[in-house]
């Protein structure tokens, strides 16, 4: 899978910005504030998923314009897929002329807020198990927008302490440990994959061992088990714990609070790594997140890196550009630095985003 020809146009400080890309390395170069880092979020919105740096799909749009238009033409299974994609007042997408078809690129995105990983709280390690999942199984994808509406229908039912509403608790909660045994089941396989591939990576790079679990509510185990076995169990935590949702106004039960735990030779990495443990940690998982989607789908997808090669020692830097090689990789920096020839790489220049 590669991205053979980007254009964005009216995105952020993007007017008109064309790339082509080649199917390897590309190595994008400039000083800060000049689009890199853009082009690597033009190129994260092909795969559907939310924009990273951005709350809204208005926040992209270059001041003074209506909308941004960002075009693609990304190859599958050798066959060209030609994509559309405008953001505005709503998102319009087409794919090969189809109104609302699926965006059909799958990447790994690596940027310097990943370090939060492994440092930061559960959101940030369940907002990885999303976006990576979501990729490879459309059903996922499915069970986790039901998930986030029944959530949000819950919870504002639990909110509002309407007694008329209770009557319709019972309802929302059930449909919600439905839909979140399913995230659970996914969630649970994807993981086991992640613990036996991410620390063999990170041993390479770092030499700490690295050890990663998946955490779900008290009492649910999902080990062996198809959603229809893990919804019970669900229910009976939900059961448990319905009184005390009532009195805190809030939804204590479900995949919401699902996380996964890393230890650093054996201590707790979101307390005791350094900062460059985090980033190590961070690029092995998401290294293995690469390894889980080729071996599913049976090519690479892109890897998008964003600054990933600061704070890393010279051989750590050469363990990284070695373990890309294989796919496309999109890579920014402010100065080559050597990667193009240490790569064989494509060097792409940008400035006041244009790209030269």
């Amino acid at each position: 899978m590669i991205v053979k020809k980007l254009r964005a146009e009216d995105f952020r400080l993007c007017e008109d910005a064309e790339c082509v890309f080649e199917p390897g390395v590309n190595v994008i170069c400039g000083i800060n504030a000049q689009g890199k880092t853009t082009l690597l979020e033009a190129a994260w919105l092909l795969t559907g998923q939310r924009s990273f740096r951005a709350r809204s799909d208005k926040e992209m749009v270059r001041f003074g314009a209506e909308s941004a238009r960002l075009t693609a033409t990304v190859e599958d299974g050798g066959r060209d897929h030609e994509c559309e994609l405008i953001l505005g007042a709503g998102r319009r997408v087409s794919v090969n002329g189809v109104k609302r078809a699926p965006l059909p690129l799958r990447a790994i995105l690596f940027s310097p807020t990943d370090l939060e990983l492994v440092r930061g709280g559960a959101a940030e390690r369940r907002r990885l198990m999303d976006q990576a999942i979501s990729q490879l199984r459309p059903a996922y994808a499915k069970a986790l927008a039901e998930a986030s509406r029944l959530y949000e229908h819950k919870t504002r039912i639990l909110r509002d302490g309407d007694p008329a509403m209770m009557d319709v608790l019972e309802d929302f909660s059930l449909r919600y440990a439905a839909a979140c045994s399913r995230l659970i089941y996914y969630r649970h396989a994807w993981c086991r994959r992640l613990s036996g591939t991410a620390p063999a990576i990170h041993g390479a790079i770092g030499g700490e061992t690295l050890e990663l679990n998946y955490k779900t509510v008290t009492g649910v185990d999902p080990e062996g088990k198809k959603p229809s076995e893990i919804y019970p169990a669900l229910v009976e935590h939900w059961k448990a714990h319905r009184e005390a949702e009532i009195a805190s106004c809030s939804c204590l039960s479900g995949a919401h609070k699902d996380d996964i735990e890393l230890t650093l030779d054996g201590l707790p990495a979101r307390t005791y790594a350094s900062q460059g443990q985090a980033r190590t940690a961070a690029l092995a998982l998401k290294l293995a997140e690469r390894d889980i989607s080729a071996a599913d789908t049976g090519s690479p997808p892109v890897m998008l890196l964003d600054d990933v090669l600061s704070e890393l020692d010279s051989r750590r830097q050469d363990f990284v550009l070695n373990s890309i090689a294989g796919g496309q990789v999109l890579i920014t920096c402010c100065e080559d630095g050597g990667i193009s020839s240490r790569t064989g790489g494509k060097v792409l220049t940008v400035e006041n985003g244009k790209v030269y």
